[in-house]
């Protein structure tokens, strides 16, 4: 009997155990049905569930694209988000980085059009992170535009992301920008960009820009800081209009900061050249970069567009162009600048009515 007894007790615990087991495990598949994963299912703020259908059509790869979005220029980075969308197949993730008087008129201007499907952040930018590094004459203060420099903080808009593209605001794309995103880059090169002596930006000549395609265009051999560079002043430059980051490489070179430095010496020395006034965004990446970068196929970043009202390029390099960009006094919503009727095909209207009043003031100061 006692023996009998041990086998029933025996017996229980072991029930016990399975049944015990079987709860644990019913509850962890629950879990696990209910609990969203931690890879990518995650909601980003602002980003709206992309219809099913959407979904289904788009493969996998996820690519973050920065760019800058100030209200004076919201229809030019409307435009090229929609083309940017448009064209790929891959799950784009636009991060735009805007002032904070902005927002509402972007997120209207998102959620009212075609424009709701795509997935975004949007990045408030706090202009004083350029106290003591960027020197503005108070006689031309509107003249300075804090959201150029964004592209210097890419880690702390995306830093998340292992890989970015950075694009302007004045840019169509015309092909799948996963083909720019898969861009190689070499060993210890934290960003590929465009240069300046590529067959597509040196086939045109823009007058009166002295030497744009070289260093000593922007900047100033005469100081003893730059001299100390040991910089050839002839050498290529780069566009930084457009251009591909290694955000891991970027944060073990400590970029950011790099750039920093220079943008405070020069205001204290004022290390940048005259002669491409205005341009003092480039400078700083010109040295950070020097020798140490790679580059983009020129055709992702064909340029010059808006350097003046005429047609520099042929309507069928045009059409095969895989990115143009009107950086120049012309922009395409102003109606004046070459190509604009292409740019046109791309740009969503503001349902605010906001940007048609910028776009008639733009065009009547172009015509001046």
């Amino acid at each position: 009997s006692v023996n009998i007894s041990i086998l029933i007790v025996a017996v229980v615990i072991f029930l016990l155990v399975i049944h015990h087991n079987f709860l644990s495990l019913s509850d962890f598949l629950r879990r696990e049905l209910s609990d969203p994963s931690p890879l990518g299912l995650q909601p980003i703020d602002f980003i709206p569930a992309a219809p099913q259908r959407l979904t289904d059509e788009r493969n996998d790869k996820e690519i973050s694209v920065v760019i800058a979005a100030s209200d004076e220029r919201l229809g030019g980075a409307i435009a090229a988000m929609n083309s940017i969308y448009q064209h790929t197949r891959s799950s784009v993730v636009f991060h735009i980085v805007t002032l904070n008087d902005t927002v509402d008129h972007l997120r209207m201007w998102l959620r009212n059009t075609p424009l709701k499907n795509i997935r975004y952040r949007i990045l408030d930018f706090d202009p004083r992170i350029l106290e003591g590094k960027v020197q503005v004459d108070p006689q031309k203060a509107d003249t300075f535009k804090p959201l150029t420099f964004a592209r210097f903080y890419l880690p702390n808009l995306v830093p998340h992301a292992e890989k970015v593209i950075y694009v302007d605001d004045d840019v169509i794309v015309q092909d799948d920008i996963v083909e720019l995103y898969n861009t190689p880059l070499k060993p210890g090169h934290a960003a590929a960009f465009s240069d300046d002596c590529d067959s597509t930006s040196s086939k045109v000549a823009v007058r009166g820009a002295g030497n744009q395609y070289n260093y000593i265009g922007f900047l100033d051999y005469k100081k003893e800081t730059i001299r100390k560079l040991a910089m050839k002043a002839n050498t290529c430059s780069f566009n930084p209009g457009v251009f591909v980051a290694n955000l891991t490489e970027w944060k073990l070179q400590n970029i950011t900061k790099q750039l920093e430095k220079w943008m405070a010496l020069n205001v204290v020395e004022e290390l940048y050249s005259k002669t491409l006034a205005g341009s003092i965004t480039t400078p700083p990446l010109l040295i950070v970069f020097y020798k140490q970068h790679s580059s983009i196929d020129p055709m992702w970043n064909v340029r010059h567009l808006g350097s003046s009202a005429g047609k520099r390029y042929s309507p069928q390099f045009v059409k095969a162009a895989k990115l143009l960009h009107w950086n120049g006094h012309f922009k395409p919503w102003g109606r004046t600048a070459s190509y604009a009727e292409v740019w046109e095909k791309w740009y969503v209207p503001d349902p605010t009515g906001i940007f048609n009043l910028i776009r008639r003031h733009s065009e009547a100061y172009e015509a001046k």
